[in-house]
């Protein structure tokens, strides 16, 4: 990382806040895919290919997602420091996200950043009061940016729940499908500390086992039966499914669905509400189109599934310290 005189040492430390607040953003198998320049005016966020999931998301959708997340992140860590953040994505999926001072910016649930996870634990069955799903529909969507709740007992939380279980079936039954998810497991302390992502065998309630014995024992539960039978638990414990939309499936609304999504997940984690993402059906193109068209939808593209309910906190995914992800400074 170099450093720039350009920038003075107060601002460019406020920089640096702002970054270590966006990389708690959530991302696909936890892979945290972004980069970040600096400019005196302006940080830019951009695309690490090389942590692209080419099997489980080729079009690299759920990558520009993550980048979204995490410039909300960014804008509200700024807004926190007395900075205005104003967003826009390149055709190439470069986040422009110019910084100017301004003073009384409000810094909406700023301290929510560093609680926020996700919780793959089953939850406790309690049921979102109709207060707080009030005010989670009430959160700012970008445009374009569809937010749909459905609620446990109903028939559209039904057909949702067997999308996932079908997708299931097909993701357990690719050979690359599983090749992809083992090369981002983590099996124990020792290799999670070693690469500071993926997914930890801790946020998965596993034991901290020799390595060899925690690969042995990934490696024979990674099946659809005991894949379905682990979701219908969950999805059971759950009070409702929210899924978010696109309405034209281009690059620069995946960004604003990613925006949108940490907003919610943030007002969501104020209201001690737990979120896993369920992300199967949208993963296969057949599965999303039925999905549009089970719950009336077809003209938006089902992109995030995630599932909410109550539960106890779990462990927290590491991440990469942010020095070695700053690339030329202007």
């Amino acid at each position: 990382m170099s450093t720039d005189s350009r920038i003075p040492p107060s601002i460019r430390a406020d920089y640096l806040f702002m970054i270590e607040q966006a990389v708690k953003a959530p991302s696909g198998h936890n892979t945290q895919p972004w980069k970040f320049r600096l400019f005196s005016d302006r940080i830019d966020i951009l695309p690490d290919f090389s942590r692209a999931l080419p099997v489980v998301d080729p079009d690299h959708r759920e990558l520009f997602v993550s980048l979204g997340c995490a410039a909300e992140n960014l804008c509200i860590a700024a807004a926190h420091k007395g900075w205005l953040g104003k967003v826009s994505t390149t055709t190439d999926g470069v986040i422009h996200i110019g910084l100017s001072r301004q003073n009384g910016i409000e810094a909406p649930h700023f301290e929510q950043i560093a609680r926020r996870q996700t919780n793959r634990r089953c939850y406790n069955g309690s049921m979102i009061p109709d207060k707080t799903l009030a005010l989670l529909k009430k959160i700012p969507a970008e445009p374009g940016i569809g937010i749909h709740l459905f609620q446990k007992g109903t028939q559209a939380f039904d057909d949702i729940a067997t999308l996932v279980y079908e997708g299931n079936e097909r993701q357990m039954g690719s050979p690359a499908f599983k090749t992809e998810l083992r090369q981002w497991m983590r099996y124990n302390r020792k290799h999670q500390d070693e690469t500071a992502d993926g997914l930890s065998y801790a946020v998965f309630g596993a034991p901290n086992l020799p390595r060899f014995m925690a690969e042995f024992i990934i490696a024979h539960s990674l099946d659809a039966a005991k894949q379905n039978k682990t979701d219908r638990r969950n999805i059971a414990s759950a009070s409702h499914f929210a899924l978010f939309t696109t309405r034209d499936n281009r690059l620069e609304q995946w960004v604003a669905l990613g925006r949108t999504l940490q907003r919610f997940l943030l007002a969501a984690t104020a209201a001690d509400i737990a979120h896993a993402y369920a992300n199967q059906p949208n993963e296969n193109p057949e599965l999303a189109e039925r999905m549009a068209q089970t719950l009336g939808i077809t003209e938006e593209y089902p992109t995030i599934l995630i599932r909410l309910g109550y539960a106890k906190a779990s462990a927290y995914s590491l991440r990469r310290i942010i020095e070695g992800l700053i690339v030329d400074e202007d």
